[in-house]
């Protein structure tokens, strides 16, 4: 490969700087910000990497996930049981809550994922109210429809706001880097040949069952890890709030807004959406749902394949954005 063009290493260096500033920023502002802003800004961590765990399976490789909640709720679940029923520490019971999820999908994935389309997305949200109900009626182990209260955690209130802050902050980081590995490795360079033609990859010797159980396997396990953390931040925890479909819905929104197969695109889509609801909810309580649903469908129309396409249809920023934010396969 020859040299890279001037305007490629200027929108290298571009990068470069503003991903410093921004991890500055991110960094510093526990000493900025409130309690209240922390949680809004933890909040949009959180849809960030469940957003990305949805564009591992639907952009990456097409099978739309849209039960994904599932593993949200299960590594919600897994932790706080070992929390408050065996007194394990948060640590090792988040990391577990965060290992079921991958074995359940080894267990399920091979069969579900002989679906394919909307048939593979009615199945996961089937999978979902199937594990909400096993854990709504296992009263002695879970608390059933009663819920679970999870032990307080050691630091103060304000304590509490930063270190979950960082732990999103964090979650969310390897979550991206995850997606950047995952788009420019062989495993990634599969999934896009199975999204754009599985008959042909499969002709071709790709094995594609392991291939598509290996993305959601990773899909799963950042999907429960911030639904651990999500729990003991909330100390409390029912089958209505963590298996809750509106949580897939959002989700999904944030993913599509960002870009399907795109690496930033489900941070660009969690902060428009989670800072669009603070601001609707703070400027129109009454008409928020409204306001805010009417300003994604004007998004939609106006960006039809997310933010990502929108910017690079505008000349100026086509060829910077091009490398900053790449899609699968072209990283």
């Amino acid at each position: 490969m020859g040299a890279a063009s001037p305007a490629i290493r200027r929108a290298r260096a571009a990068t470069m700087l503003l991903a410093l500033v921004a991890g500055a920023v991110l960094l510093a502002a526990p000493a900025l910000l409130g309690p209240y802003w922390l949680r809004v800004l933890s909040n949009i961590f959180m849809y960030a990497v469940l957003a990305q765990g949805i564009n591992l399976m639907a952009g990456f490789t097409g099978y739309p996930a849209f039960g994904n909640v599932v593993f949200y709720g299960l590594g919600g679940y897994v932790m706080a049981v070992l929390m408050a029923k065996f007194n394990a520490p948060f640590a090792v019971a988040a990391l577990a809550g965060m290992a079921v999820c991958p074995v359940l999908v080894l267990a399920i994935g091979p069969l579900l994922l002989r679906l394919k389309g909307h048939y593979f997305a009615i199945a996961t949200l089937g999978f979902n109210e199937a594990v909400k109900e096993i854990v709504s009626n296992a009263t002695a182990l879970t608390g059933g429809g009663m819920g679970l209260s999870v032990p307080l955690p050691p630091w103060g209130p304000g304590a509490s706001a930063v270190t979950f802050y960082y732990l999103f902050l964090g979650t969310m980081v390897v979550a991206t880097w995850v997606a950047f590995e995952f788009s420019r490795r062989r495993l990634g360079i599969g999934c896009g040949a199975i999204r754009d033609n599985e008959e042909k990859a499969a002709a071709v010797g790709l094995h594609t069952t392991r291939y598509k159980t290996t993305a959601w396997m990773i899909s799963a396990t950042m999907t429960g890890l911030v639904g651990a953390i999500n729990a003991y931040q909330m100390t409390y925890i029912d089958p209505p709030t963590f298996f809750d479909m509106a949580i897939s819905v959002k989700s999904f929104v944030i993913f599509l807004l960002g870009g399907a197969g795109t690496i930033l695109g489900p941070v660009a889509g969690a902060f428009f959406v989670e800072l669009l609801q603070t601001f609707t909810w703070s400027k129109l309580l009454n008409w928020h749902t409204g306001a805010m649903g009417a300003i994604i469908m004007l998004v939609v129309i106006l960006a039809p394949k997310g933010f990502r396409d929108a910017l690079r249809r505008m000349p100026t920023l086509a060829s910077c954005w091009a490398r900053v934010w790449p899609r699968a396969g072209n990283a």
